[in-house]
């Protein structure tokens, strides 16, 4: 599809991504967040990952043709379900947005014009507001700075992009040897804007612009150590890459500690204390957080864990 001119101001498409596996809770506000974009050029590329439930009729009841709708014969893992998704958009742009997160009016509208002030932008993203269904909520960087520019060491060490905030150049996506690596469910966003910031700008809105729905029917809570197992995945593809080794080898020296950290305390946490203290054998004499680990690992986690709660509920106000 061919961009076109809205008076002065040059508007590309958009491809929205959502992807969606028995979603229909929260689909419609989801789609309907897209439909209510100031931003007027985009495409919803709806893949549906085998859904079980209402997901597909909700879909399919938008019939404007600016949502095009897609479903996959078996479930596959999300990483592959979002590339499938990919290959049937047709924008000079990659947005993502999932069936139970939401966006704001205004988002595409203040992300666009950043990929056109600067070719060598890959990724744009926002603050969000993190919220579930007791009405709390919290904005991601209330108390933190984001990244811009050239920020790889960041990005693989310090990551905190929300994927509903995300918007890719299409170029820079198809610069990769691939995009979503098809093995990962809980990394693969994570994996995907890692390898684009090694050698694309990434640049950020300061505003919230979009929500991130907080649920125990997301992956984030049913398969909480699937994080730890994808990362030494990416990590050990990251280590065959000359140019992280050339560029950036104190970064992935240190990403490799923090795995290590991960992997001790979620075997630990399992009841396997060898196991934990095997993930720390390289790293154990290096830093004060691994040596801690190692001598608290000859104790029950489950104590340790209660004595930690104990501490920080007498020294934090208000905590219960």
């Amino acid at each position: 599809m061919t961009p076109y001119a809205n008076g002065n101001l040059r508007q590309p498409l958009v491809s929205v991504i959502m992807n969606c596996l028995n979603g229909e809770k929260y689909v419609r506000e989801a789609i309907d967040s897209v439909y209510s974009q100031t931003y007027p050029n985009w495409e919803i590329v709806f893949w549906d990952n085998a859904s079980r439930d209402a997901s597909p009729e909700i879909a399919r009841s938008y019939r404007d043709g600016r949502l095009r709708y897609f479903r996959g014969d078996t479930t596959v893992p999300l990483g592959q379900a979002r590339n499938l998704a990919i290959e049937q958009s047709r924008g000079e742009f990659i947005a993502f947005l999932d069936c139970d997160d939401l966006w704001l009016p205004d988002k595409l509208e203040k992300q666009v014009p950043l990929f056109m002030a600067d070719s060598v932008v890959g990724l744009v993203y926002s603050d969000t507001l993190f919220f579930n269904e007791h009405g709390v909520q919290q904005r991601l960087y209330a108390k933190r700075d984001p990244y811009r520019g050239h920020c790889f060491p960041d990005l693989l060490n310090h990551y905190v992009i929300s994927l509903e905030t995300a918007v890719l150049r299409r170029s820079a996506l198809d610069s990769l040897a691939r995009w979503f690596d098809a093995r990962f469910s809980a990394i693969e966003e994570y994996d995907l804007f890692v390898r684009i910031g090694l050698d694309w700008k990434i640049d950020f809105v300061p505003e919230v612009l979009a929500k991130w729905r907080i649920h125990r029917e997301s992956l984030t809570w049913l398969a909480p150590d699937a994080f730890i197992t994808e990362r030494r995945a990416m990590l050990e593809r990251l280590q065959k890459c000359p140019k992280v080794h050339e560029d950036h080898s104190r970064a992935l020296a240190v990403a490799w500690h923090a795995q290590a950290l991960s992997e001790a305390k979620m075997r630990w946490r399992m009841g396997d204390a060898r196991a934990a203290r095997r993930a720390l054998r390289d790293v154990s004499g290096r830093e004060v957080a691994s040596r801690l680990l190692w001598m608290a690992s000859f104790l029950p986690y489950s104590f340790v864990q209660t004595i930690y709660d104990a501490c920080v509920g007498a020294i934090t106000p208000g905590r219960r």
